[in-house]
């Protein structure tokens, strides 16, 4: 099938593609440069040099494609106005002839809030902060617009590692530069997590399923704390486990809101993929391969 991805030389974007190419899909990936295209013409991916904010550089050829998603993510003040209008985007595209297309939009564990060592799954009531209440809004579009005519599914990461690394590449660079890794709060909190390998799987199979109409959460069966992952990162990186907490105070003048959710306790369920894709996470967890991990960061970061 053909398959348009945004942000498809970005973190999760990029995984997403190339398991979708080896799969023997047929991949458009949006991308901003003309160097990032030909990165992804290097796994075998055609590229679309063009920018979400200007749909109609790439709209009439992601309408060629019967499966459309949304993994780009541009931090900057316009992040929440251009993830709405490009998911809008999206779902309004034509049908290509004789399929109904999918459209995955990735959203995030962080909407069920601080979830207080409750285990939560896809029924439990959403609690958003100010901060994640927009991406809430946008997966209620999403799902709202699933009908005859267009299949819709949300996908819901935990915190995604590997490669590059995302937040947790923090820790291996604080440990790196200042010999100590640092996380915000106690450290006591527990973040759900996924391998971005494991997570470019299930989108995969969300994209390959004729399913419609449903949320999975992507997150592993790990449950050490945010203190016990830094201090194996800091181990990784040659700090000799030590650590240092940065007050959530000291860290809302660096991250503004998303200091908060950096210290949310989560314990989430990812049962729904496995029964309905039959998705299982291959991947040892963050404390088990933090050497590994730390290897992969410096090999994606050097230079």
């Amino acid at each position: 099938m053909r398959v348009f991805v945004t942000g498809a030389s970005g973190f999760i974007g990029s995984n997403v593609s190339g398991a979708l190419a080896r799969a023997g899909h047929e991949v458009l990936g949006l991308v901003r440069t003309s160097s990032k295209a030909r990165a992804l013409a290097a796994q075998g991916i055609e590229a679309l040099v063009g920018d979400m904010a200007l749909p109609g550089a790439w709209r009439a050829r992601a309408a060629e494609c019967a499966v459309r998603i949304h993994c780009a993510a541009e931090y900057s003040e316009r992040y929440r106005a251009l993830d709405r209008a490009t998911t809008a985007e999206l779902l309004g595209l034509p049908a290509p002839r004789g399929a109904t297309p999918l459209v995955i939009y990735t959203s995030g564990v962080w909407i069920y809030g601080d979830t207080g060592g409750r285990i939560v799954d896809e029924h439990t009531p959403l609690s958003p902060s100010a901060f994640v209440l927009p991406r809430s809004e946008v997966e209620a579009l999403v799902l709202g617009a699933d009908g005859p005519k267009l299949r819709t599914l949300v996908l819901r990461p935990g915190c995604v590692y590997g490669g590059g690394g995302s937040l947790t590449a923090g820790w291996f660079e604080s440990a790196v530069q200042s010999q100590a890794a640092s996380f915000v709060g106690s450290g006591a909190q527990r973040w759900a997590m996924v391998h971005v390998s494991d997570l470019a799987r299930l989108y995969l199979l969300a994209a390959e399923s004729g399913l419609h109409g449903e949320v999975f959460n992507a997150v592993d069966a790990s449950s050490a704390s945010v203190c016990e992952c830094a201090e194996a990162a800091s181990r990784a990186a040659g700090a000799a486990g030590k650590t240092l907490s940065v007050p959530v105070e000291e860290a809302r003048k660096l991250y503004g809101p998303m200091a908060d959710c950096l210290c949310y306790d989560q314990l989430v369920n990812s049962d729904k993929a496995a029964s309905m894709l039959g998705w299982k996470p291959k991947q040892r967890s963050f404390v088990e391969q933090a050497a590994t991990l730390f290897r992969s960061w410096q090999a994606n970061t050097s230079g």
